[in-house]
């Protein structure tokens, strides 16, 4: 497997995910979410493992999501503006970001990515 993981290293849920995959043997690229935000396909990727659901990818806790006034604008946004968005800046983006061919892991909760690890 692939797998891709988009981190920010001061976020202490990525140092998490990131020691959740060393302990389970998983083999991973680590990716800074910030400096190379996933592409505009695979941000449509993870919308469709996440049915569509727009406010899924997005860091609604952040302070870019905060400043961008994006509790507003994101009802009134396209799915491409958004997916177009989030591709310019990786601050916007839920993390951690794990991506393969087959997996699509947003945000990090144990039993999930156990689940679609197959761990």
């Amino acid at each position: 497997m692939n797998l891709k993981v988009y981190v920010y290293d001061k976020c202490s849920t990525c140092r998490k995910a990131l020691k959740f995959l060393d302990e389970h043997g998983i083999q991973y690229s680590k990716i800074p979410i910030r400096e190379q935000p996933p592409t505009e396909s695979e941000l449509t990727a993870m919308l469709e493992a996440n049915d569509g659901e727009l406010r899924k990818l997005f860091n609604t806790s952040g302070m870019d999501y905060r400043q961008l006034n994006m509790k507003e604008k994101l009802a009134a946004m396209s799915r491409s503006e958004a997916i177009t968005l989030l591709a310019g800046n990786g601050n916007l983006i839920k993390r951690p970001f794990g991506i393969s061919e087959k997996v699509r892991l947003i945000g990090f909760k144990e039993e999930i990515w156990k689940t679609k690890l197959d761990i």
